[in-house]
């Protein structure tokens, strides 16, 4: 590969109304490197709905990782209206629904006992460190790969992620699963909050 000249996008402050702009980034670098998967974190939906406005599901592979059930609490179901979720699926978009990768057991421990494990303090050192959506750009990767929702490991894919709600964070990566997470590779960071 030969040296690139790119455009990233530096957002002021992070957040939801930065999702837009966040997909155009996406789309753009998609086609520019003839990207296919597109790997996007999505908690309520917004992001998942306004990505159809911009990549048809017939050329590309969209997957939406969802907050698993009962993450914002055993008071809240599911944050993504499931009835939403299914309208998506019918629209083409794939889901992944399930444990996060930088969660787990260790989230219950920090929260609960104030005890940090391993994982939780990468997953910190990544948001402070990089951005809230840099870590989940990493995170969803890893999670598409162990879901099978990622064909073919050995192309890069491009992740969407934010800060709370919406989209503030687009990645080109090089996916692994979360047992090999030594070899995910963040290749390219094209937009992000400072």
């Amino acid at each position: 590969m030969t040296d690139l000249d790119l455009i990233v996008t530096y957002f002021e402050k992070g957040g939801p109304h930065n999702t837009d702009k966040a997909l155009k980034v996406a789309k753009k670098y998609a086609e520019e490197f003839t990207i296919r998967d597109i790997i996007m974190a999505s908690t309520t939906g917004t992001t998942a709905e306004l990505s159809l406005d911009l990549f048809d599901p017939e050329k590309f592979n969209l997957v939406v990782i969802t907050h698993s059930y009962y993450f914002a609490g055993v008071n809240m179901r599911q944050e993504f209206p499931e009835e939403k979720m299914a309208h998506l699926k019918d629209k083409g978009l794939k889901f992944f629904t399930g444990t996060h990768a930088f969660a787990g057991p260790e989230r219950s421990m920090r929260i609960s006992l104030k005890q940090w494990g391993p994982v939780e303090i990468m997953a910190k050192y990544l948001r402070t460190g990089f951005s809230q959506g840099t870590k989940v750009c990493m995170e969803i990767a890893t999670m598409a790969v162990d879901a099978g929702l990622i064909e073919d490991i050995d192309k890069d894919i491009i992740c969407i992620g934010g800060t709370g709600r919406g989209a503030d964070t687009v990645c080109i990566i090089k996916p692994a699963p979360t047992s090999l997470f030594d070899k995910l590779r963040v290749k390219m960071i094209l937009c992000k909050p400072i």
